[in-house]
C-alpha cells in the first residue's frame, strides 16, 4: 500500500510541475497575469504535494521512543505548511490584481498561447484527478484525498484563468486582472479551509458520530454490561481508540480477555484503519449476592479457596456466612487476621450485609495427577466403616496416594428415610474419625439412598 501510495504521488507530481513549467512560460509570453497566477498556484501545488509524499514516506516509520503513536501527524503538518504557502501567495496576487486594475498595462498580447498553456493544465489536472480518485478507491488514503482536494482547486482555478484570458482576446482589458483577483480571492478562501481543516486534525478533533459508532458496537458486544469512556485522535491514517468496558464482576480473566479481542475485532470491522486498546473493569451491579463475597474473600492474601456461602435476610438486615480455607501450617493468630481481614472488605464492599460469620478450615492441595492406589489404606477405611451401624452398605472406596497426601472417595449407603441433615452430621463424624488414624487424607463421601 505505502508503494502504491508513493508511486501516485509522484506520478501526480511530475504532471502538475509540467504544467507550472508551461502556463509560467505561455503566462509570460503573453503577459497574462491570470495564467502566471495560475502557474504559481500550479508549483505551489506541486509543493504541496511533495510535501504529502515525504509526509507519507515519514508516517510510514514505525513508532519510537519519542513518537509512540508513530508519526501520522506529519501529515497534518504538511498540509498546514501547504495552506499557508497558497494564502501569502494568494494574497500577494489579490494585491498585484488590485494594483493593475488601477494602472492597466499598455500592451496585451494576443491570448492563444495562454490559452493552449491553460488547456494543457486542464489536461493535467483532469489526468490527476483520475489516477488519484482511482487510487483512492482502492487504497484509501488522506494523503491522496489531499492531492485530489488539491487537483479539483487547481482546476477551478485554471477556468477561472482561461476565462479571463479570453475576456482579454476579446477585446475586455481588464478581464485577466479581473480573472487573477477572483482566483487570488477563491485560493484565500480555499486556503483558509485548508489550514481550519489541518488545524483542527493537529488538535485531535474527531467525528462525533465515529465515536457514537464505536459506541454503539462495544454495547453490542455480548458480554459487554457497560461503555464507560471512548477516547479517540487520528494521526495520519490511523485512528487510535482507547475504550474502558464494564464487565461482570464475576468474569474470569480469561473470558474478560476473549470478550475485548471480540470488541476489537467488532470495531476493526467497521473502522479497518482503527488501533484499539481495550480497558475493562469489574461491574458487580447484576452479579448475585454470594458470587461477590466469593470473589471478594478470594482476593485476601493468605485466603485459598471459599466455599458454603450462605446469605440471609432477617429484619431488614444481611448476614453472611462463608467458610475460608487457608494455609494449614500457620498459626491460629495469623489466621485469625486472614478472616478479620476478609470480613472488613467484605463489609466495605457490600454495606448492606450486617454481620460475615467466617470458618476458618486448613487447605490440602489436592495434585492433579494421583496415580498409585493404596489397597492397604482402603481395607484400613473399611474396617473403619464397619463399625457406623447406620452405613447400611459400602460401597466403592478408592485410595489414590502422591507423596504425602492421601486421595479417599468413598460411596456408602444409608437408609433413605434419613433427613440430610442427619446423614450430613453422620459424614463429617466419620472423616473426622478417619481423619484421626489416617494423616494428610483429603476424603469425599457420597451417600446414596437404599
Amino acid at each position: 500500500m505505502f508503494v502504491k501510495k508513493t508511486k501516485v504521488l509522484q506520478i501526480s507530481l511530475v504532471a502538475i510541475f509540467s504544467a507550472f513549467i508551461v502556463e509560467l512560460i505561455f503566462g509570460l509570453i503573453s503577459n497574462s497575469l491570470g495564467l502566471i497566477t495560475d502557474s504559481i498556484h500550479a508549483l505551489l501545488d506541486s509543493v504541496v504535494t511533495l510535501i504529502l509524499l515525504l509526509a507519507v514516506r515519514i508516517a510510514n516509520k514505525p513508532p519510537d521512543k519519542e513518537h509512540t503513536y508513530g508519526h501520522g501527524k506529519i501529515e497534518s503538518l504538511g498540509g498546514m505548511i501547504g495552506s499557508i504557502a497558497i494564502f501569502l501567495i494568494a494574497i500577494f496576487f489579490i494585491y498585484e490584481s488590485i494594483q493593475r486594475l488601477q494602472s492597466p498595462v499598455s500592451i496585451i498580447l494576443p491570448g492563444v498561447f495562454a490559452i493552449i498553456g491553460g488547456l494543457y493544465t486542464i489536461g493535467v489536472d483532469i489526468f490527476r484527478i483520475i489516477i488519484l480518485q482511482r487510487s483512492i478507491k482502492k487504497i484509501g488514503g488522506t494523503t491522496l484525498k489531499a492531492d485530489f482536494y488539491h487537483a479539483f482547486m487547481d482546476l477551478g482555478s485554471t477556468i477561472i484563468a482561461i476565462l479571463g484570458i479570453v475576456l482579454v482576446s476579446y477585446g475586455f482589458s481588464n478581464g485577466d486582472f479581473i480573472a487573477a483577483l477572483i482566483l487570488g480571492v477563491l485560493l484565500v478562501i480555499l486556503s483558509l479551509k485548508l489550514m481550519y481543516k489541518t488545524a483542527l486534525d493537529l488538535t485531535d478533533i474527531i467525528s462525533p458520530e465515529l465515536v457514537k459508532q464505536v459506541k454503539e458496537i462495544v454495547v453490542n458486544t455480548q458480554g459487554v454490561v457497560e461503555v464507560k469512556a471512548v477516547l479517540m485522535r487520528k494521526s495520519g491514517e490511523t485512528i487510535f481508540a482507547d475504550v474502558t468496558i464494564s464487565l461482570r464482576g464475576d468474569t474470569s480473566f480469561d473470558r474478560a480477555h476473549e470478550i475485548s479481542s471480540m470488541v476489537e475485532n467488532n470495531i476493526k470491522n467497521n473502522i479497518s484503519n482503527a488501533s484499539i486498546t481495550i480497558h475493562f473493569e469489574p461491574d458487580w451491579n447484576d452479579v448475585p449476592l454470594n458470587v461477590k463475597i466469593s470473589e471478594i474473600a478470594k482476593s485476601v492474601d493468605g485466603v485459598k479457596e471459599v466455599h458454603n456461602i450462605t446469605s440471609h435476610k432477617t429484619k431488614g438486615k444481611t448476614y453472611s456466612n462463608l467458610h475460608v480455607m487457608v494455609e494449614g501450617q500457620i498459626n491460629l493468630y495469623s489466621a485469625h487476621k486472614i478472616s478479620e481481614t476478609v470480613e472488613q472488605k467484605i463489609q466495605k464492599s457490600i454495606p448492606e450485609i450486617e454481620h460475615v460469620t467466617i470458618h476458618i478450615e486448613p487447605y490440602l492441595m489436592i495434585p492433579m495427577n494421583l496415580n498409585i492406589e493404596d489397597k492397604i489404606t482402603e481395607e484400613k477405611i473399611r474396617e473403619i466403616l464397619k463399625k457406623y451401624k447406620t452405613i447400611k452398605k459400602i460401597g466403592r472406596i478408592v485410595s489414590l496416594n502422591f507423596e504425602n497426601i492421601l486421595k479417599i472417595d468413598i460411596d456408602c449407603s444409608f437408609d433413605k428415610e434419613l433427613s440430610i441433615e442427619k446423614v450430613h452430621d453422620m459424614i463429617s463424624e466419620i472423616e473426622h474419625t478417619i481423619r484421626t488414624q489416617i494423616k494428610n487424607a483429603v476424603i469425599t463421601i457420597h451417600p446414596e439412598p437404599i
